[in-house]
């Protein structure tokens, strides 16, 4: 019978595949977009039977029907699993012949490493850029450890244990039952062949987290030692001055770091000329290079899937996945107690960072401390006494809709310094564009890609739209309004801190230009106080409820002390004066008329400072699948417009909070 699975992107010739392994349902959009439907049942001729690892009741069935066997595994970088929601796999591997990790008949993946040409240049460019971005993201086939724990002290040899009776090990040893005698010898060999050097043991590990390995304690003795938790392959590959392997993917990793391993098994990357090999597979003679071997087995072979977009992808795309994914896990597994969020957003909040360990909400430090969990709060509710907290704001790509009408947001910074609006203290967002000052290729590549699509479909922070008034020819200069007890005016405003006198010192410097001034978004939807009354000479247009991004399009500058539109209008070529310190100020693509903190010395390019403000300091969600993902996928969101909106009790609650902010405004006056 067909599993009652059906879509209207799927191939159109799908070919039939029974399969035997209830993990083979759970991949079920993958197999689909490859072109297989999924069935079970009994298998005709020419039908395909999938094979999962070692799965011997589907091999019986292929061999007594004269099916063809689909042999299925993992890739070679997987997902994080969440708790809140199902992560469909990265991708996976598909091959006709055989497993690649089963050395005695020759996979698909060993036919494309031994016969397929791998001489593209823009391919083996792409390759290396892709080695460079796991490296820098600290991404493995297994990313679940944290970057921050250190290695130790360089100058060891690294011997790697393997999961108990894993498929690899157990495929790559000739002698059944032999595989704990052939890691013994392996790690005699490390000894013998560095006399004095540490000896070090790496733990095992498996995608569910099963650590029980060939080594234990007793193997630690002398100038041997085991590691105790898990630590970034790649800081454990830059301090090692030789890798020992039977068949991990870490041997495989080591190669792609500048190491030529000591291969005890017949892993896929071993015999083409990279490894030194104990028991060489006879039919590999061809030597590659490690852009080949990677462009093979990472960019050519697997099947990568975009669960946001329910299509497969590229591997560079698998890897924005990932990133998102696994940054994610770092920054939640421990769990967060969280101070200073109103209740409205504890939703979302437990949306964005709830996927481990539900988030605790609680307005008392000491239990916060006293939780165990990691602390945040949200930025402007931060006091001396919430000192050590990590700081939460929304990001610069929100939302479709104001929050103050409490529509959830898509990003959220959180930051363990201080917050990118207060210009005091160094926030974790001057860091990144400091960092930025020098870019990767595929690093500028990325960032003109967003802003290209970002400036293509006009978006924004919030995404308002609205019509433009008549505007007069002649030097525009836009004057973005903003909500002046809003603390990125309390803590990043020079001597001019509210919006008349930023109009007033405009018109001074700019008697002839034609001034046009955009009321606040929030203002003028009545949620936030701060109206103005004009006198006529100091602006020429006030563009009430008009679209900010179309406004940009017709101007040549923007003078604002803190607003966003000024990083906006940055990014559309339009000249930047400020009278604050607003994050993207002091870096020399602004004109700046107050003081700046003197720590950005930097000089990025425009695309720095746009990668460091809107790929590496927010975190993004998705909230049509409910999982982090990357700010490409936000974007996409909002152009096309598939987002909730929110309901309609937040939408009354968000008109209520208005008109209390205004009576609290006038009683204050």
């Amino acid at each position: 019978m067909s599993l009652p699975f059906t879509s209207e992107t799927a191939v159109a010739s799908a070919s039939r595949l029974f399969c035997y392994n209830k993990n083979m349902f759970t991949h079920r959009r993958i197999l689909s977009r490859v072109g297989y439907e999924l069935h079970l049942g009994t298998p005709e001729k020419d039908d395909f039977v999938g094979l999962w690892h070692s799965d011997d009741k589907g091999l019986k069935s292929a061999q007594d029907r004269n099916a063809r066997s689909l042999y299925i595994q993992e890739p070679f970088l997987n997902s994080i699993p969440a708790t809140h929601a199902q992560v469909p796999a990265l991708g996976l591997l598909l091959d006709k012949s055989g497993f690649p990790f089963d050395p005695r008949h020759p996979s698909g993946l060993e036919q494309l490493l031994a016969t397929s040409p791998l001489d593209d240049s823009q391919m083996m460019r792409e390759a290396r850029n892709a080695i460079g971005r796991l490296q820098d993201l600290h991404l493995s086939q297994h990313s679940t450890f944290s970057p921050d724990v250190p290695a130790p002290d360089p100058g060891y040899v690294l011997v790697v244990d393997q999961p108990l009776s894993d498929a690899s090990v157990t495929a790559s040893v000739p002698i059944p039952g032999g595989e704990a005698a052939r890691f013994r010898e392996m790690l005699v060999f490390a000894q013998e062949e560095h006399p004095g050097a540490r000896i070090i043991i790496t733990p095992a590990q498996n995608q569910t987290g099963n650590t029980t390995g060939y080594f234990s304690a007793s193997d630690a003795q002398g100038r041997v030692s085991m590691l105790d938790q898990q630590i970034s392959p790649w800081h454990l590959l830059d301090g090692a001055i030789a890798v020992y392997t039977i068949s991990s993917q870490l041997g495989f990793e080591a190669i792609l770091a500048g190491h030529r391993p000591r291969v005890f098994g017949q892993p896929f990357y071993a015999g083409w000329g990279l490894t030194q090999d104990e028991s060489p597979v006879a039919r590999r003679q061809r030597k590659l290079t490690r852009a080949q071997l990677f462009a093979a087995s990472m960019m050519i072979y697997p099947q990568w899937y975009d669960p946001f977009r329910d299509e497969l992808c590229t591997l560079d795309r698998a890897i924005d996945i990932l990133e998102a994914q696994v940054r994610a896990w770092r920054q939640d597994r421990a769990g967060w107690a969280a101070s200073g969020m109103r209740k409205w957003k504890r939703k979302p909040l437990q949306s964005f960072f709830g996927a481990y360990q539900p988030v605790s909400f609680t307005e008392s430090p000491t239990k916060a401390k006293a939780s165990g969990k990691n602390w945040m709060i949200w930025a402007s509710k931060a006091t001396k006494e919430t000192k050590g907290a990590h700081r939460v704001e929304d990001g610069f790509i929100r939302s479709k809709g104001l929050g103050a009408e409490l529509n959830p947001p898509m990003s959220l910074v959180v930051d363990r310094q201080g917050i990118y609006y207060d210009p005091t203290q160094t926030s974790d967002l001057e860091d990144y564009i400091h960092a930025r000052a020098e870019m990767t290729a595929d690093q500028t590549q990325r960032a003109e890609r967003l802003v290209r699509q970002l400036l293509h479909h006009s978006v924004s922070k919030y995404n308002l739209g609205g019509d433009l008034p008549p505007l007069p020819e002649g030097h525009r200069i836009l004057v973005p309004g903003q909500v002046e007890d809003d603390a990125s005016i309390r803590k990043g405003a020079g001597k001019t801190r509210s919006n008349l006198d930023l109009l007033r010192r405009v018109r001074a410097e700019n008697p002839d230009a034609v001034v046009i001034y955009k009321p606040h978004p929030d203002v003028e939807a009545g949620l936030r106080s701060g109206a103005l009354t004009l006198p006529e000479d100091l602006a020429d247009v006030i563009a009430h409820r008009a679209d900010p991004m179309a406004l940009l399009d017709q101007v040549q500058e923007v003078w604002t002390m803190t607003s966003l539109l000024g990083f906006e209008a940055l990014l559309r070529g339009a000249k930047v004066t400020t009278l604050g310190a607003p994050f993207y100020a002091g870096w020399g693509l602004t004109t700046d008329l107050a003081q700046v903190p003197t720590t950005r010395r930097a000089r990025p390019g425009l695309l720095g400072l746009a990668h460091a403000a809107l790929i590496d300091y927010p975190r993004y969600f998705d909230p049509k699948t409910g999982l982090p993902c990357p700010v490409e996928v936000v974007v996409e969101r909002l152009i096309s417009g598939d987002i909730k909106p929110p309901s309609l009790r937040l939408q009354g609650l968000s008109k209520l909070q208005g008109m209390f902010a205004a009576y609290a405004h006038l009683w204050r006056r």
